[in-house]
């Protein structure tokens, strides 16, 4: 076998690791020990005429084919990095609210009342019955590898390179919302290790045996469940209003500062459109209220009516395209919610407090958001990197939303967000 030495004699290239770190030689193995030739494990270059190894110090190629220099395109690439992890999508901002500890306790507060005085009395503190409820959010680390060679850089031009990293943003949100979409649309309780012990990660109400705070007279049992079913395989406009009442009922409203949205396929979307106030849809149900098209909707023409009473939604609201409203309720067209589901929920705007989902991130702020690290070679201006992102999710607002399949039976996880299903 050749050894360090024998190879340091024969190169006229110095010997140093790919990070460019000088090595010192051994020329002689310690006893017990005998040399190893680096050069089978691929970690030095070759003398000129090797075959093999990496290519040389003249090899490297610093440019693309167009002209644009690579160290200026990795400097680009992480700016751009930035703008992306403060413009996260709209749908992913109106959803959570973000946190960075392991556990949260969330505080139950019950409401107070008052008695009536004595002449002499001296009234009594207010006690809220105050309680914390404890959630869990998971976390794992995602990451994706961009390798290019050198003559494929040779020959690329920018574009190309560009596309590749666009690629990577575009797997990022892909990731991102499909865990955000999992933590709503399963209906199991999820468990995750921190700190070595198992903490339960909540879906919303779900029939779990956890009893919901009461509000304003209302009570609830351990039955109390989010996940709905029509039961029937035609929506209906009472189908709506369940939904609007069941997130209400905890205290969600304009008068708390949320805004309600449902978010539906195209063809649910078709049988809203036709509600009207007094007059009969889908299963015999009577509407209570008008669909409201918002203002980029196509014109409607009304017989004998002085016009419309009341606002018309916005055509867009918090980056969200407004197909239109029922009884405040905006109706937002939404490719991403599965067929046959319906997705309403409270919303206080981009990462508001009372928005549902919690999306952990690491408590150091080094290691927040998408990431783009060096790899293992790196004397190479972007030749090997790793797109790095560490998050989880969970439950913060267990009556925050509702989803309600529409079917004759029992609400069902969509296949599409099934926790643990995939990353795509």
């Amino acid at each position: 076998m050749s050894t360090l030495a024998e190879y340091h004699e024969a190169s006229a290239h110095p010997l140093v690791t790919p990070g460019f770190i000088r090595v010192p030689l051994a020329l002689e193995a310690a006893e017990g020990h005998k040399l190893v030739d680096l050069r089978e494990l691929g970690l030095f270059p070759l003398p000129a005429g090797s075959a093999g190894g990496y290519s040389t110090e003249a090899d490297v190629v610093t440019q693309t084919a167009d002209g644009r220099d690579l160290n200026a395109m990795w400097d680009e690439f992480q700016a751009t990095l930035e703008v992306w992890n403060q413009a996260r999508s709209a749908l992913v901002a109106l959803f959570t609210f973000p946190v960075a500890s392991l556990i949260e306790d969330v505080p139950q507060v019950g409401e107070s009342t008052f008695e009536e005085a004595s002449e002499f009395g001296v009234p009594k503190s207010v006690r809220p019955e105050l309680a914390f409820f404890s959630l869990g959010y998971d976390f794992k680390d995602y990451d994706l590898a961009t390798r290019y060679t050198w003559k494929f850089l040779r020959d690329a031009d920018a574009r190309q390179v560009e596309a590749i990293h666009q690629q990577a943003l575009n797997a990022d949100n892909r990731l991102v919302f499909r865990k955000i979409m999992e933590a709503l649309f399963d209906s199991a309780n999820r468990t995750a290790e921190i700190r070595k012990q198992n903490v339960t990660v909540y879906a919303l109400y779900n029939a779990d045996g956890t009893v919901p705070p009461a509000y304003k007279g209302a009570t609830f049992t351990g039955a109390h469940t989010h996940y709905m079913s029509s039961g029937a395989v035609l929506i209906d406009s009472d189908d709506v209003e369940d939904m609007y009442d069941n997130i209400a009922e905890h205290g969600y409203g304009i008068e708390n500062g949320t805004q309600f949205v449902a978010m539906m396929p195209k063809a649910l979307i078709r049988e809203v459109r036709k509600w009207r106030f007094g007059v009969e849809n889908n299963n015999g149900a009577i509407a209570n209220y008008d669909f409201i098209p918002a203002a980029n909707q196509p014109a409607l023409i009304v017989p004998n009516e002085a016009g419309l009473l009341g606002a018309q939604p916005p055509s867009s609201w918090n980056g969200l395209p407004v197909i239109g409203s029922y009884a405040g309720i905006l109706i937002v067209e939404e490719s991403y919610i599965p067929d046959n589901y319906i997705l309403m929920l409270a919303t206080g705007g981009a990462g508001d407090l009372q928005n549902p989902v919690g999306f952990r991130e690491h408590a150091n702020t080094a290691y927040r958001g998408l990431r783009l690290l060096p790899g293992n070679q790196q004397r190479y201006p972007l030749v090997d990197g790793f797109y790095a992102r560490g998050f989880g999710t969970g439950i913060r607002q267990r009556a925050g939303a509702a989803i309600m399949q529409v079917t004759a039976g029992a609400y069902a996880t969509p296949t599409a967000y099934t926790a643990g299903g995939g990353f795509a």
